[in-house]
């Protein structure tokens, strides 16, 4: 039977956290270390008081991990680690699980827009003419599992050339479907090799559970910035946010 594979431990969890925790808090730094203390018995976000440590905690995270981030290493899952499959969680904001109405919405087409010079709108069946990469990745959550899945779709990189994106963009906004769900990116992660326009998974088409028609996918970002039920691509010159990250999980969202 498969199943999920739990990583070697995190820092987190050697410190007593859960990983949301220990991102919310920032405890790799000094800063990170106050914020903790300052988040004590509160929310995510915080008390009003401790707003300013924690954005500073943030900002600091975030430059220690653009140094961190290599855009050539490559994520590559543990050989003995197998295919969690059908159990593989799955996760979205609406009541019920989204799925693209052709009756009510028209022939499902991801854009491609923004900072482009050569704005790009396709249907599925163009999605999936483009050269294909298909890739056994290993998907990180931020409550501290891991699993293990064969991603079929197309590099962000490949449709951001086909795109002619502006030497000027820096932020990569993916929107959904999903109740208006949307994470925005560094667009160094974003043209990561392995950072994928996914719409199979395991030898099939996506199901509705796991983001279909396509999603976002890449192993350098925590799972909650891999939108899912993708309906927009929009290449920006500054940070939007996101769902998660307008509620104070981090923006940045490396692994």
């Amino acid at each position: 039977m498969s199943k999920l594979w739990l990583p070697r431990k995190h820092e987190a969890e050697r410190l007593g956290l859960d990983r949301r925790a220990f991102l919310e808090a920032g405890a790799t730094t000094a800063v990170g270390a106050l914020a903790t203390a300052a988040l004590g018995g509160c929310n995510s976000r915080g008390p009003e008081s401790a707003s300013g440590l924690l954005a500073a905690s943030t900002r600091w995270n975030e430059r220690v991990e653009r140094v961190l981030f290599r855009h050539d290493a490559m994520n590559v899952a543990p050989a003995g680690a197998q295919a969690a499959g059908a159990r593989f969680p799955s996760y979205f904001v609406s009541d019920e699980v989204p799925i693209w109405d052709e009756a009510e919405q028209g022939p499902w087409h991801l854009e491609i827009g923004g900072m482009v010079r050569r704005p790009v709108r396709l249907t599925l069946g163009e999605l999936k003419d483009l050269p294909r990469t298909e890739l056994r990745l290993e998907h990180v959550c931020v409550e501290g599992w891991s699993a293990v899945a064969v991603r079929t779709g197309v590099r962000l990189s490949e449709l951001a050339r086909r795109a002619d994106v502006s030497p000027d963009a820096r932020f990569v906004d993916f929107e959904s479907f999903d109740d208006d769900y949307h994470e925005s990116w560094d667009i160094e992660s974003a043209l990561h090799a392995q950072t994928l326009i996914v719409y199979g998974q395991d030898g099939r088409l996506l199901d509705p559970a796991f983001g279909a028609p396509a999603r976002v996918y890449s192993p350098v970002k925590l799972g909650y910035k891999c939108t899912k039920y993708l309906t927009r691509i929009m290449f920006l010159p500054a940070a939007n946010g996101g769902y998660w990250s307008d509620q104070g999980y981090e923006w940045y969202g490396g692994v």
